[in-house]
Formats: C-alpha cells, structure tokens, sequence
C-alpha cells in the first residue's frame, strides 16, 4: 500500500478525532467505555496541533487511514520524556487500514523528526499491554521496553514504555 505521511491539516482535525476515539474504544482500550473522560483528548485534534505536531497518513487516494501526535521536548503533550527526547502519543488507524503499513509509517516519521531535531537522546512512547500490534511495529523498528519508568495515569491503568536510541 502507497501511505504518504503530512502534517494534519485543519478540515482533517474532526476526522482523525473520530478515528483516533473509535480505534481506542474498538479496541476496547478505554477503562470506562463511551464515558471515558479520555476521549476528548483523543478527539482534540486542534488543540494538539496547536501544542504539537500532529501527523496523517494518506492513501493514494488521499483517504485518511490515520495518524499521531510528534511531541517535542518539553511542549504541554510530554507524558514521559525527558528534556532531550521526542515522544509520540495517540497513534491510531482505521480498523480497515490496519496491516497496511500506515502505522509503522507514522512512526517512522516520528523518528525521522525526532532525529531531524538534533540534541536529541532518544524517543520515547506509552502503550498499553493490549496494544500488541503496536509492540510489534516498535521492537521491528528497534524500541525497547523500558518497564523502569512505568506508570499509571490512572489507579489500575498500567502504561508500558519504550525509547528508541537515537
């Protein structure tokens, strides 16, 4: 599959916010369903654009099949990393996209920004243990967990962690 990865751009912010909630709620990764307070902050595409750098990827067609949150050291989205390290946050694609490629694309260009940055350590992410296929996508890509530094946003709401050497 041909997936090109931009910057979101404003009339696809709604879109990938409902894609973005639909894949953690699909996916049954939200503790309290179709209430989780999370799910504004997965469809507040805006307000990470404004604060971070949210990417999309693309079909040839131009189809959104997804897309992820590249946050630099030190801006409002950083959950774990440190003050020379990227994150990245909220990657997601459509169910019908899935396998595809999109995801490990916008990974990727995660990196290949993290790297373009220059100073920085490492990249770091959050996952959860059902996420496996998203496991997979970052140990082929060379990330190792880190269970040293993880945490719980929430009581019983265990974060895994990764980082990728730069």
């Amino acid at each position: 599959m041909d997936v090109s990865i931009r910057p979101a751009r404003h009339t696809q912010f709604e879109e990938l916010g409902e894609i973005t909630a639909q894949a953690y709620l699909g996916d049954g990764l939200l503790d309290f369903g179709a209430d989780d307070p999370y799910l504004e902050q997965l469809r507040a595409v805006g307000r990470r654009a404004a604060e971070a750098e949210v990417l999309v990827a693309l079909d040839a067609d131009g189809r959104l099949l997804g897309g992820v949150t590249y946050v630099a050291p030190g801006t409002p989205w950083a959950d774990i990393a440190g003050e020379d390290e990227a994150e990245f946050r909220m990657l997601a694609v459509s169910p019908e996209a899935r396998g595809r490629g999109a995801g490990e694309a916008l990974v990727r260009a995660c990196i290949e920004r993290a790297r373009a940055a220059g100073g920085l350590s490492g990249i770091v992410l959050s996952t959860q243990s059902a996420m496996l296929g998203a496991h997979r996508i970052y140990r082929r890509l060379g990330f190792v967990r880190t269970p040293e530094r993880d945490w719980y946003p929430l009581p019983g709401l265990a974060l895994l962690t990764f980082r990728l050497e730069l």
